[in-house]
């Protein structure tokens, strides 16, 4: 037995996931990084088993009434663990924040602000103080009765729904109707109402154009449609909507993001006329504090607020209340966050300064002797402000906590106290710790793949920059903190966009568009989750389970049976297992326990009945195939050109260990968008593509980040383009061309700092890439 002042965390008997059994013992008090490639099984161990086992005992401390509203993790497979403080976790989950959402209502720094305005303002005379509530736009206090606390109205107009008045409604006048069969019925209704669909949309009467573009009626006609080849000839029953209806109906209701990207063109948002967009009423928006209202507070970056605040005198209330807010503010701007407003939605910020948002309401939060479990830090985040991150980090530190991080920046991992390293490689192959110690004595670790990377650096090899076959001319753009910025996106090469976190990479790379001259077909591979549900899984989304199902339908076995391709799938009845519906588990509901999946009692987990097991293909059930490795299933299917070509894809992006059943709710961020980025390079398009990838290194160790580089430049050899966001410098060195933005974040961002080869940038004057760049180019 361990002295209860044991400075270890000891971990024994691990098995969650991938993990083969671990017993690891980590130090208390100090930074600890988490390493290994990709899938190897180091979140399994910080998140999954460490995190998730203090989460649990905390639970069970919990009154039990308390307990069934927490959202409660299961309890880990570990043997034991000792020396375990309370732990909290910092994940790069993209939760889906509203609209209503901001830097603000995320650090809490809207309430000391509200706070300060309902008890230190300067109210009107005669006007009663007013609570707290009143000045958050939030709460029907406080919102603005005409825009209910949103700040804007979007409204339409002729001009926009109708750009080419030249033209006739059958030649398209009206741009902002769907496309496809949904826009022809839209026409074939007004015809039958009498319309002229052939006139010059601007020989039309002003009242009718009003109609038909503005109007709340739906008549419902019937519908005769003019004989086209390949179109339903009978008649049928048509609704009309009006374009602005149709345009303000996809916009507010519609989930896909490319419709409602679509429709927005038509719309023009204005700020609201009564509140002018500060999203209050006027009884709140009266009251100033410093001669300020709290809208154009909020409005001001983080660094100017803190201006206006400590230059304040007043009375002993105000002096209390500003002191507390600057201390808050100082730690979000040591982040490296300052350029951002508190009114700025969460929606738009990257998932790193989310995360760093986060961390810097934490440091705030004065705890101590806790575990702090972050997960990739860095990820997002410039060189540059890689290095504030290391302060912050050593003052949760100094604080008395330990931290623990999973990590791949190797500057991070350079600064720790201690490293547990992961492996040796991925899926059924890592799972096992192989070092755990100080830093430097992973050199002697030899089957690390840590290891290279992090000692025997060798400078990028220099390679032939590729030439331009093309231009994509972007801009002006004017969005965020971009104000009529221009951009030249060379094609047929492998582009970078970089700069500090905030200066507006993202909001430049999100203006390709497939309209642009010269995109051709366009491929935006996020780290988005392939699937919400576990029926979801890798097989489904890339398309191999189709060519799975059809190997089966074809044993003789199935077709004496009569069993059709649709027997195979555990989503329909007929062949899977009914009384877990073709999940595989049942959730055993506990009133005061956490709700626990237990393997199904009838199929024990092979998600269908035993008839439908009983066919087998070259000996295996289709379950005993779904349970196949990527790796195992590309040697079974050998002779199957169809499954090869999905398998091959997924092996080139380093995903031999996964599962072909792996649910989606599985995956990582990084290997969905691998997953994403395989089910492209198996299509093999012959015409131009132009590639985007948001950060496709966040979340891979430098190993992996070697076998994605290796696929992006094969789609450039085949005649495609790709453009990357990215902060890894390496990644960097490797392109043809570089865009610099910057030179800083937020408003001290948003120009084009330098373009040009990675050399040529590396040498460029005011850019803070430049030196980063120049040192992995070996200078």
């Amino acid at each position: 037995m361990h002295s209860p002042h044991d400075p270890y965390v000891r971990v024994r008997g691990a098995q969650e996931h991938n993990l083969r059994g671990v017993d690891v013992d980590i130090p208390r008090d100090a930074i600890v990084v988490f390493t290994g490639v990709s899938g190897s099984g180091k979140s399994s161990l910080a998140f999954g088993t460490v995190y998730a086992e203090a989460q649990r005992r905390y639970f069970e401390s919990v009154a039990p009434y308390a307990r069934r509203l927490i959202h409660q993790v299961g309890a880990p497979k570990v043997g034991e663990i000792t020396g375990l403080p309370p732990a909290v976790s910092l994940e790069q989950r993209r939760s889906s924040p509203t609209s209503r959402s901001s830097v603000g209502t995320v650090t809490t720094l809207s309430n000391s602000l509200r706070m300060l305005f309902s008890r230190a303002g300067d109210y009107p005379a005669g006007a009663a103080p007013l609570d707290s509530d009143a000045f958050s736009p939030n709460t029907a206090a406080g919102a603005c009765p005409q825009c209910h606390g949103l700040g804007r109205i979007h409204r339409t107009s002729e001009e926009l729904l109708v750009p080419d008045p030249s033209l006739s409604i059958r030649d398209g006048a009206i741009a902002a109707w769907p496309g496809a069969w949904q826009g022809k019925n839209l026409r074939d209704v007004l015809d039958t109402l009498g319309h002229d669909v052939d006139r010059p949309w601007r020989e039309l009467e002003q009242k009718d154009r009003d109609w038909i573009l503005f109007t709340d009626e739906q008549p419902v006609v019937t519908v005769h449609p003019v004989r086209e080849a390949g179109r339903i000839q009978r008649p049928y029953q048509g609704t009309y909507m009006s374009a602005r209806r149709y345009v303000l109906h996809t916009f507010a209701d519609s989930k896909s993001q490319t419709l409602r990207a679509r429709a927005e063109r038509f719309l023009a948002s204005a700020p609201c006329p009564s509140c002018g967009g500060s999203r209050l009423r006027p009884e709140s928006l009266a009251v100033t504090f410093a001669g300020r209202t709290i809208a154009e507070l909020a409005a001001l970056p983080l660094t100017a607020l803190a201006e206006v605040l400590s230059a304040v005198d007043g009375d002993a209330t105000a002096r209390v209340l500003t002191a507390d807010l600057l201390a808050r503010i100082a730690t979000v701007t040591e982040l490296g966050l300052g350029y951002l407003g508190l009114d700025r939605a969460t929606p738009t910020l990257s998932s790193g300064e989310l995360q760093r948002l986060r961390l810097a309401t934490q440091l705030r939060s004065g705890l101590f002797g806790v575990v702090y479990v972050l997960d990739e830090p860095s990820a997002g985040l410039h060189p540059a402000d890689t290095e504030s991150l290391l302060v912050v980090l050593e003052r949760l530190k100094a604080a008395g906590n330990s931290v623990f991080v999973v990590e791949h920046h190797l500057d991070v991992v350079r600064s720790a106290d201690w490293i547990v390293d992961v492996g040796p490689r991925a899926g059924e192959h890592g799972g096992l710790v192989l070092h755990s110690g100080p830093v430097a004595e992973l050199a002697q670790v030899e089957e690390s793949a840590t290891r290279r990377f992090l000692f025997d650096r060798d400078p990028v090899p220099v390679r032939a920059v590729r030439e331009p076959t093309g231009w994509l001319e972007l801009g002006p753009v004017t969005r965020h903190n971009l104000h009529g910025l221009r951009a030249r996106v060379p094609l047929g090469v492998l582009s970078a966009v970089t700069g500090v976190s905030g200066s507006g990479k993202s909001t430049l790379v999100g203006e390709v568009t497939v309209e642009l001259p010269g995109v051709g077909r366009l491929v935006t591979v996020d780290q988005k989750p392939i699937g919400r549900t576990p029926r979801s899984n890798l097989a489904t989304y890339t398309g191999l389970f189709d060519v799975v199902r059809k190997l089966f339908t074809a044993t003789d076995e199935a077709r004496a049976r009569g069993y059709k391709a649709g027997r195979f799938s555990f989503n329909v009845a007929g062949g899977r297992c009914e009384t877990c519906q073709g999940e595989g588990f049942v959730s055993v509901e506990l009133l005061f326990l956490p709700s626990t999946y237990a393997a199904c009692p009838d199929c024990h987990g092979a998600r269908y009945n035993p008839a439908t097991l009983e066919v087998r293909h070259e000996g295996l059930s289709i379950a005993e195939v779904l349970d196949l490795t990527v790796e195992s299933a590309a040697d079974f299917f050998a002779a199957v050109p169809a499954a090869v070509r999905s398998l091959d894809a997924l092996l080139d992006v380093g995903l031999g260990y996964l599962r072909l059943g792996q649910p989606a709710t599985e995956l990582s961020g990084g290997e969905a968008q691998r997953i994403k980025l395989a089910t492209e390079l198996q299509r093999r398009r012959r015409d131009h593509t132009l590639y985007v990838l948001d950060e496709p290194t966040t979340g891979l160790h430098p190993a992996d980040v070697e076998v994605l580089m290796r696929q992006l430049h094969g789609l450039v050899e085949a005649g495609h383009s790709v453009v990357v966001v990215e902060h890894d410098m390496d990644v960097v060195a490797g392109a043809d061309w570089v865009i610099d933005l910057g030179p800083g974040g937020g408003d001290e961002g948003g120009t084009v700092v330098a373009a040009g080869t990675p050399s040529a940038v590396a040498a460029a004057p005011g850019s803070r890439t430049a030196s980063y760049l120049a040192r992995s180019l070996g200078r």
